[in-house]
């Protein structure tokens, strides 16, 4: 609820507005689970509050912790559905991955996700829970927000920007709009949708391939889209901030790792001023997928530089604990089959 709809709602109580910025400071601030804890509000109104507003719908089922501190946790939903949510903590920041579909419907041919197809769409709540379900789990704040988790985010548009908005709201959650990084396969109306909406957020565009065949491959329903659709619709995404976009690029061995494919990257990556993030592919069982030798990792990116772009090599997390998205979702089923 933004502000005002909460206001409306508990005005509709018969109470005064203040009681909303109560409750809203103790959610977004305090972090309170139940209204029970909200100790300033009278115990009557509290009683009638939980019998008609809800804070948390989804339930943490399972996590997992990984050596290097990454923590992924298996949300069940109120219809039972699952969804995987992933905390990535380093010293100076706690980052939220974020999921906005169950299952996902692009059939990327590497992903876990997209193996059962698409479920159905999460609500703007359902998205903005994670975070809070993340954030009990370690016991920090969160400071960044990805969307990069199971389903399209711009596949589920209406949601994702209402949850956007909800997390960098000064009234709500709070956080930097340059900390929040909406991830696409490469949608080209929503992108321009999303580029009018003028909310100084980070664009990924999940390329994968440089070239229109291997992303038809790779990326079978958003290879239906021409590449050059896409970089038109980045374009314009540019211009309507002048923020550096970002180019996802999982490597995988012996598909797109080869230097005309590094060659290829490089012109579109200079051609929309955008950065790129080289992901060290995660094996998923049953996928014939495999990751390239560093040597052939360290020559792509060495390609990318010597043709000025600016490169990073995401460093891999959750390895030991299948850190690859919707492999702890596909292992949950697979045991609730058994």
């Amino acid at each position: 609820m933004t502000a005002g709809e909460l206001a409306a709602e508990i005005e509709s109580l018969g109470e005064r507005a203040f009681r909303a910025r109560q409750i809203a400071e103790w959610v977004w601030k305090k972090r309170a689970v139940s209204f029970s804890e909200m100790s300033d509000l009278p115990a009557e109104l509290r009683g009638r509050l939980a019998g008609r507003l809800e804070i948390l719908t989804a339930r943490l089922v399972r996590q997992v912790r990984s050596a290097d501190g990454t923590l992924k946790g298996l949300l069940e939903l109120h219809d039972a559905e699952h969804i995987e949510a992933v905390a990535i903590p380093t010293a100076e920041r706690l980052t939220a991955c974020v999921s906005t579909q169950v299952g996902c419907a692009m059939g990327c041919a590497f992903c876990a996700t997209g193996l059962e197809g698409l479920r159905r769409n999460l609500t703007a709540g359902e998205i903005v829970e994670q975070v809070f379900h993340l954030q009990a789990a370690v016991g920090r704040r969160v400071t960044n927000v990805v969307f990069m988790g199971m389903g399209e985010p711009l596949a589920n548009y209406g949601a994702t920007v209402s949850a956007v908005r909800a997390l960098i709201d000064p009234q709500r959650m709070g956080l930097s709009a340059r900390h929040v990084t909406v991830s696409t396969i490469g949608l080209p109306k929503p992108i321009r949708r999303l580029a009018a909406e003028k909310l100084p957020i980070t664009l990924a565009i999940s390329l994968h391939a440089p070239t229109d065949a291997l992303r038809r491959r790779l990326v079978p329903a958003a290879g239906k889209v021409a590449l050059e659709d896409i970089l038109e619709a980045a374009e314009v995404f540019y211009q309507s901030r002048h923020r550096e976009l970002t180019l996802e690029y999982v490597l995988l061995a012996g598909v797109n790792d080869t230097r005309p494919c590094a060659e290829a990257l490089g012109r579109i990556a200079l051609r929309l001023r955008c950065n790129v993030n080289l992901i060290l592919y995660n094996s998923v069982s049953g996928l014939e997928f495999e990751r390239p030798a560093w040597p052939v990792t360290h020559a792509f990116a060495q390609q990318l530089r010597s043709q000025g772009v600016n490169v990073h090599l995401r460093r891999s997390r959750g390895l030991d604990i299948a850190g690859a998205c919707g492999q702890l979702r596909q292992s949950a089923r697979q045991d609730s089959a058994r």
